[in-house]
């Protein structure tokens, strides 16, 4: 029996839009439920659930009535979900009702089909979208009832969200996972990494530690995804220190919660620096005096070593705090492209800084290994998947 599709939208102010969805999903031989999030039960049709009814929200500020709908049609959702009910989710609205309906559809997991219908589409999505893989569709006119151009619209939407929902992809061989963080800087260790672990009969998902991919695998890793996390681009924590490019990062990163066994090897790809946006033309003045690598419109400028030391306490932190099994892998040649004797970025004094403390400061139990190698040679990426390999057949041992 095929699932169904969750229409989940403020019924009160855009009634007439979800339910011509409603019926765009009906034609193509799919089932609805509808989930109304409006915060009054004004509206063009019966819904098969309203959230307001469920709730005592007559005395609470508009803030606060917006809050709990999300929070009990979220609960509803998940529970939809579990019990085998709903098999994608599709929403429409302007600024508030894009919060809401995204707020609900992030609960449900990776691949479960989730589109928004939005009028504030063009504006930048980062935060609404965050770490899912949610599908936004700009409204192009606004949603004020009917009209031609808006059917047109809702009909595309809801035929995307059917073709979505027909659409089941299973692997013909299942292969153990590897999670690998990347960004520019260390691409070619990741290529060689790829190569070797792909050699090995191993998948190899990639995350690009810009901020947000960083948080997604650490999502991920959170639900069980993979075998093993090759945490080659460790460089986010570094951008968060200075506020810099890839910096968006949440306390979860790099600290994986009580319950998850996944074992993680963990290398300083990118920590010898900050990314800023500058360029030459545009150095700020307390970076003037620093060892600054120009990328293109950004620039990573070097750590000092006391930025170092600081550093290598906040990686100890999390680590110690983690609960999976954690090995530490270190090239004594440097961190980055541009990190290498003769180059902008190398200061083997601050290097020496970051693993001196962080040696210091780690639990007896978390291994330290360093390797006569740059993190871009091929050496270095054979050593690293040796010892990720290892970790997964052993136990993490």
């Amino acid at each position: 029996m095929r699932k169904s599709v969750a229409i989940v939208g403020t019924f009160d102010s855009k009634g007439e839009e979800h339910l011509f969805l409603k019926e765009v999903i009906e034609s193509k031989g799919y089932s609805t439920i509808t989930v109304d999030i409006g915060t009054t039960d004004v509206g063009t049709f019966s819904p098969n659930f309203s959230v307001s009814k469920l709730l005592d929200i007559n005395e609470m500020e508009r803030s606060h009535v917006i809050e709990v709908i999300i929070e009990k049609a979220t609960e509803l959702i998940l529970d939809l979900f579990h019990n085998g009910k709903i098999g994608g989710i599709i929403s429409v609205g302007g600024g508030t009702g894009t919060f809401m309906g995204t707020s609900i559809m992030k609960v449900l997991p990776l691949g479960v089909p989730k589109f928004m219908v939005s009028t504030v589409a063009s504006r930048d999505m980062s935060q609404t979208i965050g770490t899912k893989d949610i599908t936004i569709m700009h409204s192009v006119v606004d949603m004020l009832g009917l009209n031609s151009i808006s059917r047109l619209i809702l009909a595309k939407a809801g035929g995307a969200v059917c073709g979505m929902m027909s659409v089941s992809h299973d692997e013909d061989t299942v292969l153990n996972r590897v999670a690998l963080s990347l960004f520019g800087f260390v691409t070619q260790a990741a290529e060689n990494i790829k190569f070797i672990l792909e050699e090995n009969d191993f998948e190899v998902v990639p995350f690009h530690a810009n901020g947000t991919g960083g948080m997604a695998m650490e999502e991920m890793v959170e639900e069980s995804f993979f075998d093993g996390v090759l945490d080659l681009a460790t460089h986010e924590l570094a951008d968060a220190m200075f506020g810099g490019y890839c910096g968006a990062i949440g306390p979860q990163r790099l600290s994986t919660p009580e319950g998850v066994t996944t074992p993680r090897l963990v290398i300083p790809g990118g920590l010898d620096s900050a990314v800023l946006e500058f360029d030459k033309k545009s150095i700020p003045e307390k970076y003037k005096d620093r060892k600054i690598f120009f990328y293109d419109f950004r620039s990573a400028i070097r750590l000092t070593v006391a930025e170092s030391r600081i550093l290598a306490r906040t990686v100890a932190d999390k680590l110690n705090k983690s609960h999976n099994p954690i090995k530490i892998l270190i090239p004594l040649r440097g961190w980055s492209e541009d990190d290498r004797e003769g180059d902008a970025l190398f200061d083997p004094e601050s290097s020496h800084a970051f693993c001196e403390t962080l040696e210091k400061s780690l639990k007896s139990d978390i291994t330290v290994v360093k390797v006569d190698c740059h993190i871009n040679d091929r050496e270095f990426a054979r050593e690293a998947v040796d010892m990720m390999i290892s970790m997964i057949k052993n136990n993490g041992k």
